[in-house]
C-alpha cells in the first residue's frame, strides 16, 4: 500500500480572515482527503493510504496535491497545488521519501510562497508486521486472504468463486433522479433483476427524490449468474411507453466492481431506440451483489446531500458517444439441425430454405458503445436451434489499456472468417482456465453444427442507421477465404483409467467438425472410431480398458481453410505463457523464503521470459490471407512482449509471486484467438451407441507447424492426459469418468509423410467381422440365430459378410481371412484381484407332503439364475482354495442357514426371506460360500505380465482350435464351451496393405467404406434384415477397418512417492477431518498410505513405491510426456465408508539413468475438487525410475527407503530438521459446551500432549483452575513442514471414563511465534510527541451562523464528515468514532482477541444444525529454546492477567441500538416492520409492539439495560424480526457479541473513550472511573508504575516521562461542564494508546435462510459496567429526534417574458397565466394562483400566497411524512424526502387541456439568490457548477438560515431534448417555525387574515370582450405584433423620404440667397420684436410695444425654450439695434 503522512502547511502572504485549510490528494483517480483544520499554518499530522492490490508502483506514478480553503462563508478558495513523483519510491522500495517544504504552484502554474510537508512511503505486507525478516516471494493473491491475526469479520482480497450453485444476493437502492427530459412528468423508477421487476413509487417533477431499496435473492453457478441483467428504467406513470431512459448492465460487472458495490453512482439514462438522443437523465442508485461471505459497504452520507465526487456512469445498453459496427454475413456451410429439416436464417438476414450451405451476402449496420460496462458476449444466433456463436467484444478490440504507454488500441473488427456454431447438450458449469486461448462461453452447445463466414468493422461516425444491404459486389474480395487444405487428424489412445464400472462394451469416436461423426452419412466414412472394448478392475476402485501393447487409432481427414500464420502466433504465445506459468508454480511452491533453490528458479524464470519475449511472432502486415484483426492483435502482441521482456529484464528479486501473477495475467489477456475457424476436436466416450462422456481439444493446440515445434501446437505428436466430463445434467455429479491419455497429431496431409508419433512400433490395418452360430438341437449352426446375421460385428447388429469386403483405394489385401480370437473380450473378471468369494444358493420347495425336496433349479445364484452345482465348480488355473464350501451364517438365517419364502408366480421366487419358517412358506434356500485365493509364485510372471502374455498371443493357440467364443451377446464370452452355452462366435480377420508410397501417410487414405456398393448391398439385405436393423441399429452405417498400434517390448519402472502432509482441511468445512488417507493411482495401478488419526493437517512422512510398472511405449517417450500421477485424499469414518476429499495430478521427474538421479524436492501441490474448486495443498513429491534388466530381476527397490512400523518412511534428506521448540499455553476457560461434567483440555502437537486439570464445576465458573501451561515439543525448523497443534476437549464421568466432547485445530503456527526476549510494545507511547497537535484543542468561533440545540445524534452527523451538517460552537470537543464495521473487525484492536482467542469446537460427528460444540478461550506462544541446557531459559510470556478470583463477575450491560441499515425486506410491498430482541443467557428482552413499521431502514434510538455474570453469560445475541400480525414473525437476521472478550481485551473496549471529560451537559462521562483511574488500571495492566500527577493537576509523570497539560491546551478551553485538570491530562495521554474510542459499531446481520449472506446491518454499541467497580454513570440519551413544523409561505408576485401559446381572434399572441405550486412529495397539498387572462407581453401579476406546511429535520436536511399506502394499511410508511419546492407556469384552455409553460425547482436547503430584477435572471442561476472554468458559480443559500427571500428565478421548459428558458416568476419565500406561524397568521391567496404582508387584488384590465370594447387598442395591438417590422420599415423610409424632399425643396432658395447674397432693408422692428420677445421680460423696462401684449398669449414652459432661444440671437441679426 501507499501511505502519505500529510504534516503541515504554510500559507504565504497569510490570509485574512483566518484560512480553515484542507489538503486533497489524488492518486490513481482516488481521492482522499484530511480534516480541515484552521490557521495560516496548519498542521494535520494525518494518514492517508492508498491500497496498490495487484498494480505496483510505476515509475510514472504520482501525487497531485490540492490546498483549498473551506471557509463556509464562501465557495472553496483555492490556495496551490503541487505533484510528487514517487519514482524514488520504486527504485528504493523501503526508503522514506521526505518532501519538505514543497512549494504549491497557483492557477498559472507559477510558484508561489506556500509550501506544504510530506512523508510517502510504499509498505509491503512484511513492513507492516513485527517479523523477523523480509519474504522475497511476496503474497499471492490466495494467501491475501489468509490474514496474519484472525480477525472475526475481516475481508481480504476476492474470493475464488466456486461453479457450484451459490447463494447471492443483489440490491438496488434507488436515491433520486436529477434533470429528467420532459414536461410535467410524473417518473417511476422500474428496476429489473434478471426478469424480476420491482418499481418505485411514483414521484412529480423533472427532479423527484425516492430513497427505495429492491432485493433479489438468487441460488444459482456465479458463472450463469454473473450473465444476469440489471435495467434501470425511468418511465412515466401517466402513458403507456414512455420510457425516458435507462441503464443496463450485468452482474457480473458490478460483482467485479470495488467492494462489490456501485456506491451512489449517478446512472446516464438514455432511449433504447434513440441511442443518439444523448443523456436523457440521471439516477443515483447504490448497486451492491453480494455473495457468501461478502460484506455490503456501509453508507454514512444523508439520504440527501451535495455530492462532493460525482461520477456518472453511462449505460452499457444505451449509449451515448456511438460507434456504428457493420456485419457482412456471407455464407454458412454444413449447417446441421437437431434431427430437423429447417430453413437456415441467421438474425437479421432473409431465409434461405431447405439447404445446409445457404449464402445471404448481406451487411447488418447497427450500433453499439464503445467502450461497453456489460462483459457480456455479443452473440450471433441462429434460429431454429440450429446452433450459437459467441464474439467478446475484448477480443476482438483493444481500448489500449494492455500496453503501458501511448498505445491507443483499435476498434472492433473481425474476419472475414468462419465461425463455428455449436448446440445441443452443454458442458457442465466449470472455472475456465485463468487463459484459455480459445473463449469457451457459458451456453454454447458440444455438438458441431456449422460454420458461418463472417466479417466485422466498426466506424466511429456513419450516416447508417440499423440497415440490411445487399452484398453481392463484396463476395470477389472473400473468394481468397473459400480455398482448402487437407488436413490429417490421427489419434493413438495409449491409456484410458480411473473409469467407473461400464456394464458394456465401450468404444471413442473422435470427430473435428461433421468430419468423423459416424451418424452423419453426409460425409466419406472415415476411421474415426475404435474398435469395442471391455473394461476391468484395477485391483482397487477403478477400472481400465486393457489396451497394453496393442493401442488403438484412429485417422480423421478432413477440408479447412489454411490457418497456419494465425496458429503459429497463436502457439508462439502459448508456449510463452506455459513456461512462464510452469516457473510460477514452482515459485509458488517454494514456502520457504530460505530455499536455496530459489534464486535460481527466479533466474531461470526470468531467462526463459525474455528468451520467449524477444522472439519475433510470424509478421502479419504483409501476408495477403490476413485479416485487419490479425493485423492489429499482432501489433499488440509485439508490443506487450517487448514490454514484458524490458520487465524482466529490469526485475528485482523482490516481490516474486505477485509480480509474475502480474505478467501472467497481461499475457493471458492478449492469448485468447477469437478467429476460431477450426472447430475444436471432440472425443467421444460411446456406450449403447449413446455419447456418454467428451473431451474437448482445441484445433491449435495439436496443429502440426513446418516452421518447429515452437510453432506447432504445445501437445502436437505428444502425450497428453485429458480428462472426460459428462454432458451437462447426465452423469454421476463431481466425478470423471475416466483419464484418457493420447496422443495426436493434426496437419496439412503433405506433411505427415514422415509421420511417426511413436518411436517404436507397427501400424496395422484389417478388417474385421464377427461369424455367429447359434446351439440347436444339440447343434451348432445358424437356424438358431434368428434375427442376428450370420456374420456381424462384434455387436451383432450389423450383417458383415466376408464376400462383400473390398480393398480401399490405394490398399490391397495383404493375405486371406484368417480366425483371431480378441483376447481383451476374453479376460477373467477377477483379474487383478488377489481373492474371490464364491457362491452358491442352495434351494428347495415344499412338496404335497410338507417336506423339503429340491427345487427344480437346485443351484442358483442370488437372483435365482441357474449356475453349475457346487461340486461341480472347479478352481481355474492359477487360484487356490484354502477351505472347502460352508453355510454362511452371518445374517438373517436360521441355524442351519436357510431362510424362508412364498413363491410369486410366474417366476415363482419369493421376493421377500425371512429366518422364520412358517406353514405357508413354499420354498426356502441357503447360501454356500467358498474363498478363492491367487497363487503366489516368485518364479512365474506377475500378473499383469501373465495378461500381457495372454493378450500377445496371436491366432489359435492349438492348432485343432477353431476359435470360437462361447457365450451370449451383451455378456461375456469364453473360450471353453460351458453346459448352457447357447451361442458361440469367432473372430475373422484380414489385413491391408498399402499399394505404393503417395507422399501421405498412409493412415489418410483409410477414406471410404469396405463394402463392395452401399446401395446395392443396402437393397440387397432391405428385406432380409428389416426386422432387425428396426430394433438394433442402422444397416446404413458404413463398415470401417480398424488401425492398431502394435508395441512389442514394455519396459519397467518403479514409481516412487514421497508424502509428507496435508493441510488447509477444514478452512470451508464444518468437521475436522477423519481418517485421513493418501490413494496414489498411476495409470491402472493404486497404493494407499497409512491411515492417521483424525486431524485437519494430517501427517503421514510416507513413501510408496510401485514395483514393475509396464509402460510400452518408448522410454524417450515416457521421459517427454509421462503419464500423470494422481494423488487422492480420502477419509474414512467410524463406519467404514470412504469418501473422497480432493485430488492433485501432476507429472512425475522420469529418471533413465541413475547417474543423474537426485531426490525431487517436497512441493506444495492443490488438491482440487472434480469441478475444479481448490480445497487444500499436500506436500509430495514423485519421481518415476526406469528398471534396468539387473534391477529388474532383484526385485527389490531401486533406493534405499528406510522402513519403519509397516511402511517406508521418507529420506532422511528430505525429513524436515527438528528443532527443540516451547509452547506457552494461555487456558482461559470453555464456553458454550451443552453436555459437560468435568471438562478438561488436552493439547497434542508433534507426538507430545500436555493436560489441564479439569474443571470441578463447570456451571458455576468454566475457567480452567490453573491457566499457564508449558509444552515442549521437537517441531521442524521449516515453516513449510510446521505440524498443526491440535486442541481436543475431554470430559471426566463416572467410572473413569473420558469421552472426546469437541475438538479444533490450528494449522497455521506462524502468528503464535515470537522472541520471548523482547520487551513488551507499549502502543503510543513513542509517538506521544508526535499527537500533541491531534488532540490540541482550539476554541471554536463564538459567532456561528446557525446555532442549535446539540444532542447525542448531532455527534453521530458529526461523525458521517457531512460537510452540510449544522455546525456547533464546541464540535471538536464532542466527536465519536463510526465503524462500517464491527469493532472485532477493526484492525487496530485485533479482533479483541489480544488477552485470550476463540476457538471453535467441533464433534467427530457433529449435528447438521449444530456443528459447533463449544468454543475454547486461549492464547498460544510459540519460542525456540536453547539446545544447551545450561543456557539461560527463555522468560514466561503469560504471567500477568487479570485476577482469576474476579471471575465470574457481575457486570451491568447497556445495549444501544441506533438504526439499521438496508434489511432484507419481508413483506410483499419490499419492506418490512422490524423490532429487536435481545438474548443473554436467559435473560430475553424487546418486545414485538415496539416494531418500526414499513421500512428498510428502522431507527431504533433505544437503550436496553441488563444484568449478567461474565462468562457464564456471555454471548449477546441481537435479533430483528419481523412483525406481522397473523402468521409467525420472519426473522431478519441475528449478530453476536461475545462480552467476555470486550471485558478482558486491553483496548478498553468494555466502554468507549470519550473525547472529552464533561461533569454536566448532555455529554456527560459515563464511565464508571474517572481518566485517572483508568490511567493507573491501564498502567498496572502493563507493568508500568502508577502515573504520579502533581497537586494542580497540570503535569504528570508517566512511563519515565513528564506531560503538561500545556501541550495539549493551547489555551483554558471554555467548554461548560468541563472536568479538573488532572481529569482532561489523564484523558488526553489514555487518547495517545490506542483505546477504544467511543463509537458506533455496525454489525452485519446473518440469517440461517441464506448462511453468510449478509441481511442488512445494524448500528449499535455496547458498554459493560462490572459491578466491583463502582456504580456507572448516567445513560446516553439517544432517543429518535422528532421533526419541527415548519410553514412555507410563497407570494406569487408576477411573472415576465412567460411563453405566448394561444391565438387570439386577432392572430395575435397570448396566454392566459396562472402558477401552481407544491412541495415534492405533497402534491395532495397542490395550490395555484387565479388566472390573468390575455396577457400579450408574457407579464402577468397575482398577488397570490401559497401557504405549505412541512415536518422538517434540520440536521437531515429532509422532510417526514408518515401516511398509508392503502386503506387496509395496517400502519403508516414513514417517508423522508428533500425540502424543495416546486413552481409551475401554466396556460388555462377552456375546451382543451391546460398548456404546460414551465417549472422551476427550489431545494430550500440549497437554492440560488434570487435576482433583483428581471433582467439579471438566467438559466444560469440554476448551475451548481459554472460550465465555464473561469467563470463564477452562482451564490445558493439556504431558506432556513435566510428566513426570508424577495427576487426573480426562472423557468424552464424542455424543447428537442434541451432545456430553455420559459419564463421568470417573482417570488417572496419565507419560512416559519409553527411558534412563529401562529403569532404571524396569514390567509391563502388573498383571503383573510390578509397580512404579513397584505395582498392587494392585481390592476388589471377586464378581459371581457376586451377586443369589442376597445377596438382601436386591439388593432394598433394587433398591427404592431403581427406587422411591426414593417411598420418601423416604412416609417423610417418615410423620414428619409422627408428629410430628402426638403433638401431638395429647401436647396434652390439657399444657393440663390448665398450666391446673390441681397442687401438688408431696415423695417420697423416693432412688430417682429413683439413676436419674439418673451413674455417673461419684466416690466421695469417698458416699451413701444407694451400696448401690444393682451393680444398675445403667455407661452406654455415647454415652449418657453424654443422661444428664447431666437432671443438670445437678436444680436446677431441686428448689431445696430440700440438696446432696449
Amino acid at each position: 500500500m501507499l501511505r502519505l503522512v500529510v504534516e503541515s502547511a504554510r500559507i504565504e502572504p497569510p490570509l485574512s480572515p483566518p484560512p480553515r485549510p484542507c489538503l486533497t490528494v489524488y492518486f490513481r483517480d482516488i481521492k482522499k482527503r484530511t480534516r480541515v483544520v484552521e490557521g495560516n499554518d496548519p498542521t494535520w499530522n494525518e494518514t492517508l493510504i492508498w491500497h496498490l492490490w495487484s498494480r505496483p508502483l510505476e515509475n510514472d506514478s504520482f501525487l497531485q496535491i490540492i490546498l483549498r480553503d473551506m471557509v463556509p462563508k464562501k465557495t472553496e478558495r483555492f490556495i496551490g497545488l503541487a505533484t510528487v513523483l514517487l519514482k524514488p519510491l520504486v527504485q528504493k522500495p523501503r526508503k522514506v521519501l521526505f518532501v519538505k517544504d514543497l512549494t504549491l504552484l497557483n492557477h498559472a502554474m507559477m510558484p508561489t510562497d506556500s509550501t506544504v510537508n510530506l512523508q510517502v512511503a510504499h509498505v509491503t505486507h512484511w513492513d507492516s508486521e513485527k517479523t523477523g525478516g523480509g519474504d522475497p516471494l511476496g503474497i499471492t493473491t490466495k494467501e491475501a486472504v489468509q490474514q496474519k491475526f484472525p480477525i472475526p469479520g475481516s475481508t481480504g482480497m476476492p474470493r475464488i468463486l466456486s461453479s457450484k450453485p451459490q447463494h447471492f444476493q443483489v440490491r438496488v437502492k434507488v436515491f433520486e433522479a436529477r434533470q429528467l427530459m420532459g414536461n410535467n412528468i410524473q417518473p417511476v423508477v422500474k428496476v429489473t433483476i434478471a426478469g424480476q421487476q420491482y418499481h418505485t413509487r411514483i414521484k412529480m417533477g423533472n427532479n423527484p427524490f425516492f430513497n427505495e431499496i429492491f432485493f433479489q435473492n438468487f441460488y444459482e453457478v456465479p458463472a450463469k449468474f454473473f450473465e444476469e441483467i440489471i435495467i434501470v428504467l425511468n418511465s412515466s406513470a401517466m402513458r403507456s411507453k414512455a420510457e425516458i431512459g435507462r441503464f443496463q448492465t450485468d452482474v457480473g460487472f458490478v460483482y467485479h466492481s470495488p467492494g462489490h458495490t456501485l456506491l451512489r453512482k449517478w446512472l446516464g439514462l438514455c432511449l433504447l431506440n434513440e441511442p443518439g438522443s444523448g443523456v436523457r437523465g440521471y439516477v443515483k442508485v447504490t448497486i451492491c451483489v453480494l455473495g457468501v461471505g461478502d460484506q455490503a459497504l456501509v453508507d454514512q452520507k444523508l439520504l440527501y446531500g451535495a455530492d462532493t465526487d460525482v461520477e456518472v456512469i453511462k449505460s452499457a445498453a444505451v449509449q451515448t458517444t456511438m460507434a456504428y459496427l457493420q456485419l457482412f454475413i456471407y455464407c454458412a456451410e454444413d449447417l446441421r439441425g437437431a434431427g430437423q429439416e429447417v430453413p437456415q436464417i441467421l438474425k437479421g438476414t432473409k431465409v434461405r430454405h431447405q439447404t445446409d450451405n445457404p449464402i445471404w451476402n448481406q451487411v447488418l449496420t447497427f450500433q453499439i458503445q464503445l467502450p461497453c460496462l456489460s462483459t457480456t458476449d455479443k452473440r450471433n444466433d441462429c434460429l431454429e436451434e440450429i446452433g450459437a456463436a459467441s464474439l467478446s467484444l475484448s477480443h476482438i478490440s483493444s481500448t489500449g489499456e494492455e500496453i503501458e504507454g501511448l498505445y491507443s488500441g483499435f476498434l472492433p473488427c473481425f474476419g472475414p472468417c468462419f465461425l463455428p456454431l455449436h448446440g445441443g447438450p452443454q458442458a457442465p458449469m466449470r472455472i475456465q482456465e485463468e487463459a484459455a486461448s480459445i473463449p469457451d462461453p457459458v451456453g454454447d452447445g458440444l455438438s458441431y453444427r456449422g460454420r458461418v463466414l463472417l466479417e466485422l468493422t466498426t466506424q466511429i461516425k456513419s450516416h447508417q442507421g440499423s440497415t440490411i444491404k445487399d452484398l453481392s459486389h463484396e463476395v470477389a474480395r472473400i473468394e481468397k477465404h473459400q480455398n482448402r487444405l487437407k488436413y490429417g487428424l490421427c489419434v493413438i489412445f495409449l491409456s484410458c483409467t480411473m473409469m467407473p464400472n461400464f456394464k458394456d462394451l465401450i468404444q471413442f469416436e473422435v470427430s473435428i467438425g461433421h468430419y468423423g461423426n459416424k451418424m452423419d452419412l453426409n460425409y466419406k466414412p472415415l476411421v474415426s472410431a475404435t474398435q469395442y472394448s471391455p473394461v476391468i478392475y484395477d485391483g482397487n476402485i477403478y477400472y481400465y480398458i486393457p489396451w497394453y501393447n496393442t493401442k488403438p487409432v484412429v485417422a480423421v481427414t478432413s477440408n479447412w481453410e489454411d490457418v497456419s500464420l494465425r496458429m503459429r502466433c497463436l502457439n508462439l504465445l502459448q508456449f510463452a505463457r506455459d513456461r512462464l506459468k510452469a516457473n510460477l508454480d514452482t515459485l509458488r511452491s517454494m514456502r520457504n523464503p530460505r530455499d536455496p533453490a530459489l534464486l535460481p528458479q527466479w533466474e531461470k524464470l526470468l531467462q526463459e521470459l525474455m528468451e520467449d519475449c524477444r522472439r519475433p511472432l510470424p509478421c502479419m502486415t504483409d501476408q495477403p490471407r490476413a485479416t485487419d484483426l490479425d493485423r492489429k492483435r499482432w501489433e499488440l502482441r509485439s508490443l506487450l512482449l517487448q514490454e514484458l521482456a524490458q520487465k524482466a529484464k529490469e526485475a528485482k528479486p523482490r516481490d516474486m509471486v505477485p509480480t509474475v501473477e502480474g505478467w501472467l495475467r497481461r499475457l493471458n489477456a492478449v492469448l485468447p484467438e477469437p478467429q476460431r475457424s477450426l472447430p475444436d476436436v471432440m472425443i467421444w466416450l460411446i456406450a449403447k451407441e449413446q455419447r456418454v462422456a467428451f473431451a474437448r481439444v482445441p484445433a491449435h493446440t495439436v496443429l502440426f507447424s513446418p516452421a518447429g515445434p515452437l510453432h506447432s501446437g504445445r501437445f502436437c505428436g505428444k502425450i497428453q492426459t485429458l480428462l472426460l466430463q459428462y454432458p451437462e445434467g447426465e452423469g454421476q455429479q463431481n466425478a470423471s469418468p475416466a483419464h484418457l491419455r493420447v496422443c495426436m497429431w493434426l496437419g496439412d496431409v503433405t506433411d505427415s509423410r514422415d509421420l511417426q508419433l511413436l518411436r517404436h512400433g507397427d501400424l496395422v490395418v484389417y478388417a474385421e467381422t464377427y461369424e455367429n452360430q447359434a446351439k440347436y438341437k444339440d447343434q451348432w449352426g445358424q437356424q438358431g440365430l434368428y434375427q442376428c446375421p450370420n456374420f456381424s460385428d462384434v455387436m451383432g447388429h450389423k450383417a458383415l459378410p466376408k464376400s462383400e469386403f473390398k480393398a480401399p483405394p490405394g490398399w490391397h489385401w495383404q493375405d486371406s481371412w484368417r480366425v483371431e480370437p480378441q483376447r481383451r473380450f476374453l479376460l477373467d473378471i477377477d483379474i487383478n484381484k488377489s481373492q474371490v468369494l464364491e457362491e452358491v444358493y442352495e434351494n428347495q420347495d415344499r412338496d404335497s407332503t410338507g417336506t423339503w425336496v429340491p427345487s427344480a433349479t437346485p443351484n442358483t445364484d442370488v437372483n435365482g439364475h441357474s449356475v453349475p452345482a457346487r461340486d461341480t465348480v472347479t478352481c481355474p488355473k492359477g487360484w487356490h482354495f484354502k477351505k472347502n464350501w460352508a453355510v454362511e451364517l452371518n445374517h438373517a438365517v436360521d441355524s442351519e442357514g436357510w431362510e424362508y419364502g412364498v413363491g410369486i408366480p410366474p417366476s415363482g421366487l419369493p421376493r421377500v426371506w425371512t429366518s422364520v419358517e412358517k406353514n405357508y412358506h413354499s420354498s426356502r434356500r441357503r447360501r454356500w460360500v467358498r474363498m478363492r485365493f491367487r497363487n503366489h509364485n516368485d518364479d512365474e510372471l506377475s500378473l499383469e505380465e501373465q495378461t500381457v502374455s495372454f493378450l500377445q498371443m496371436q491366432g489359435l493357440a492349438d492348432a485343432g482350435e477353431e476359435g470360437w467364443e462361447y457365450g451370449s451377446l451383451g455378456s461375456r464370452f469364453h473360450l471353453d464351451p460351458q453346459p448352457q452355452s447357447r451361442f458361440r462366435r469367432r473372430c475373422w480377420h484380414r489385413r491391408l496393405a498399402l499399394n505404393i508410397d503417395t507422399g501421405v501417410a498412409p493412415i489418410f487414405l483409410l477414406e471410404g467404406s469396405l463394402a463392395m456398393d452401399l446401395k446395392q448391398k443396402r437393397k440387397k439385405d432391405e428385406s432380409k434384415a428389416r426386422a432387425w436393423t428396426q430394433a438394433q441399429g442402422d444397416q446404413r452405417l458404413p463398415t470401417m477397418p480398424f488401425i492398431y498400434y502394435t508395441l512389442h517390448k514394455p519396459h519397467c519402472y518403479q514409481l516412487f512417492c514421497y508424502i509428507y502432509q496435508a493441510r488447509n482441511l477444514i478452512s470451508k468445512q464444518i468437521v475436522a477431518f477423519q481418517g485421513p488417507f493418501v490413494r496414489v493411482v498411476f495409470l491402472n495401478y493404486s497404493q494407499c498410505t497409512q491411515h492417521r488419526p483424525s486431524s485437519s493437517a494430517p501427517t503421514w512422512a510416507q513413501t510408496l513405491i510401485f514395483q514393475h510398472l509396464l509402460l510400452h511405449e518408448s522410454p524417450q517417450d515416457t521421459q517427454k510426456s509421462p503419464p500423470l500421477v494422481v494423488l487422492e485424499l480420502w477419509q474414512r469414518d467410524a463406519q467404514g465408508k470412504e469418501s473422497l476429499w480432493g485430488r492433485s495430478m501432476w507429472p512425475p521427474v522420469v529418471w533413465l539413468d541413475l547417474r543423474d538421479w537426485m531426490l525431487p524436492p517436497l512441493r506444495w501441490h492443490p488438491l482440487v475438487k472434480e469441478l475444479g474448486e481448490e480445497e487444500c495443498e499436500i506436500f509430495a513429491s514423485c519421481e518415476l525410475i526406469l528398471e534396468t534388466e539387473k534391477l529388474k530381476e532383484k526385485h527389490l527397490p531401486l533406493l534405499s527407503i528406510p522402513w519403519k512400523d509397516g511402511a517406508y518412511t521418507l529420506p532422511k534428506s528430505i525429513q524436515p530438521t527438528m528443532r527443540k521448540t516451547a509452547i506457552e499455553v494461555l487456558a482461559w476457560g470453555l464456553r458454550n459446551l451443552k453436555r459437560a461434567r468435568y471438562p478438561q483440555l488436552l493439547v497434542e502437537c508433534g507426538g507430545e500432549s500436555l493436560q489441564t486439570e479439569p474443571i470441578e464445576d463447570f456451571l458455576a465458573n468454566p475457567n480452567f483452575p490453573e491457566s499457564a501451561l508449558l509444552l515442549t515439543v521437537y517441531m521442524p525448523m521449516e515453516e513449510a513442514y510446521t505440524q498443526s497443534l491440535v486442541m481436543k476437549v475431554l470430559d471426566n464421568q463416572n467410572f473413569g471414563q473420558q469421552t472426546v466432547v469437541g475438538q479444533a485445530s490450528v494449522d497455521f503456527l506462524q502468528p503464535y511465534f515470537c522472541d520471548p526476549w523482547a520487551p513488551d510494545y507499549l502502543p503510543g507511547l513513542q509517538v506521544i510527541g508526535f499527537l500533541y497537535d491531534k488532540f490540541w484543542f482550539k476554541p471554536g468561533k463564538a459567532e456561528y451562523e446557525y446555532e442549535y440545540e446539540v444532542d447525542w445524534w448531532s455527534k453521530l452527523f458529526w461523525a458521517t464528515g457531512d460537510d452540510k451538517s449544522l455546525k456547533y460552537k464546541y464540535q471538536s470537543y464532542h466527536t465519536l468514532k463510526l465503524y462500517d464495521c464491527e469493532l472485532e473487525a477493526v484492525p487496530a484492536f485485533q479482533g479483541l482477541q489480544d488477552f485470550c482467542q476463540t476457538f471453535k469446537l467441533y464433534q467427530e460427528q457433529p449435528k447438521a444444525d449444530s456443528p459447533v460444540v463449544g468454543e475454547f478461550k486461549g492464547l498460544f506462544r510459540i519460542y525456540p529454546l536453547p539446545e544447551n541446557p545450561e543456557a539461560p531459559q527463555p522468560p514466561r510470556q503469560f504471567l500477568a492477567w487479570p485476577e482469576r478470583e474476579d471471575f465470574p463477575q457481575l457486570c451491568l450491560v447497556r445495549v444501544y441500538m441506533v438504526r439499521a441499515i438496508n434489511l432484507q425486506p419481508q413483506d410483499y410491498n419490499g419492506l418490512c416492520d422490524p423490532y429487536v430482541i435481545l438474548k443473554l443467557g436467559s435473560t430475553k428482552l424487546g418486545s414485538r409492539d415496539k416494531y418500526k413499521p414499513n421500512t428498510v431502514d428502522p431507527i431504533f434510538g433505544t437503550m436496553f439495560e441488563l444484568t449478567c455474570t461474565i462468562p457464564l453469560e456471555k454471548d449477546l445475541h441481537i435479533q430483528l424480526y419481523d412483525f406481522d400480525l397473523f402468521s409467525h414473525d420472519d426473522e431478519i437476521g441475528t449478530t453476536v457479541i461475545d462480552l467476555e472478550n470486550r471485558l478482558l481485551s486491553g483496548f478498553g473496549a468494555r466502554c468507549g473513550l470519550s473525547k472529552s471529560y464533561c461533569q454536566s451537559g448532555p455529554f456527560t462521562w459515563r464511565d464508571q472511573m474517572p481518566p485517572s483511574f483508568l490511567l493507573e488500571r491501564y498502567a498496572k495492566r502493563k507493568g508500568l508504575s502508577p502515573p504520579v500527577f502533581d497537586p494542580e493537576g497540570d503535569s504528570v509523570l508517566y512511563s519515565g516521562e513528564r506531560f503538561t497539560l500545556q501541550n495539549f491546551e493551547s489555551e483554558a478551553p471554555t467548554v461548560p461542564g468541563l472536568g479538573p485538570k488532572k481529569e482532561r491530562l489523564a484523558l488526553y495521554i489514555l487518547h495517545t494508546q490506542g483505546l477504544v474510542p467511543e463509537h458506533v459499531e455496525t454489525r452485519t446481520l446473518y440469517s440461517d435462510s441464506q448462511p453468510g449472506v449478509d441481511q442488512g446491518k445494524v448500528q449499535m454499541w455496547v458498554d459493560i459496567f462490572p459491578q466491583k467497580l463502582g456504580p456507572p454513570g448516567p445513560p446516553v440519551i439517544i432517543s429518535t429526534r422528532e421533526p419541527k413544523r415548519y410553514e412555507l409561505r410563497c407570494i406569487i408576485w408576477k411573472t415576465a417574458q412567460v411563453d405566448l401559446v394561444d391565438e387570439a381572434l386577432s392572430r395575435e399572441k397570448m396566454s392566459d397565466i396562472y402558477v401552481k405550486g407544491w412541495l415534492f412529495s405533497l402534491e395532495k397539498d397542490m395550490q395555484k394562483t387565479d388566472i390573468h387572462y390575455h396577457s400579450l407581453t408574457g407579464e402577468a401579476i397575482f398577488n397570490w400566497r401559497f401557504i405549505f406546511t412541512m415536518d422538517y429535520m434540520a440536521a437531515e436536511h429532509v422532510c417526514i411524512e408518515s401516511h398509508k399506502d392503502y386503506i387496509w394499511s395496517l400502519d403508516p410508511t414513514s417517508t423522508k424526502f428533500p425540502a424543495r419546492l416546486i413552481i409551475q407556469i401554466w396556460d388555462n384552455d377552456t375546451l382543451s387541456s391546460d398548456d404546460f409553460l414551465g417549472v422551476l425547482e427550489l431545494d430550500l436547503s440549497d437554492m440560488p439568490y434570487p435576482a433583483r430584477h428581471a433582467k439579471q435572471c438566467s438559466l444560469h442561476m440554476l448551475d451548481t457548477e459554472p460550465k465555464w472554468p473561469h467563470s463564477l458559480p452562482h451564490e445558493r443559500i439556504s431558506l432556513f438560515k435566510k428566513k426570508i427571500v424577495t427576487g426573480w428565478w426562472p423557468c424552464q421548459v424542455q424543447e428537442d431534448d434541451k432545456w430553455r428558458l420559459s419564463g421568470k416568476v417573482k417570488m417572496t419565500l419565507e419560512v416559519l417555525s409553527e411558534k412563529e406561524a401562529l403569532t404571524r397568521p396569514a390567509g391563502q391567496g388573498q383571503s383573510e387574515p390578509n397580512q404579513y404582508p397584505t395582498l392587494h387584488p392585481p390592476l388589471r384590465a377586464s378581459s371581457a370582450f376586451m377586443w369589442l370594447r376597445s377596438p382601436i387598442r386591439t388593432l394598433c395591438l394587433g398591427l404592431c405584433k403581427r406587422y411591426r417590422c414593417k411598420i418601423l420599415t416604412f416609417l423610417l423610409l418615410l423620414g428619409i423620404g422627408f428629410l430628402l424632399f426638403k433638401f431638395i425643396y429647401s436647396a434652390p432658395n439657399y444657393l440663390a440667397m448665398n450666391w446673390i447674397r441681397p442687401g438688408l432693408r431696415m423695417q420697423t422692428p416693432i412688430k417682429i420684436y413683439n413676436l419674439l420677445t418673451s413674455p417673461t421680460v419684466s416690466n421695469a423696462s417698458p416699451s413701444p410695444a407694451a400696448t401690444q401684449a393682451p393680444s398675445l398669449q403667455p407661452s406654455t414652459n415647454h415652449q418657453l425654450p424654443l422661444l428664447q432661444a431666437p432671443n438670445q440671437h437678436l444680436d446677431d441679426i441686428y448689431p445696430e439695434l440700440p438696446t432696449p
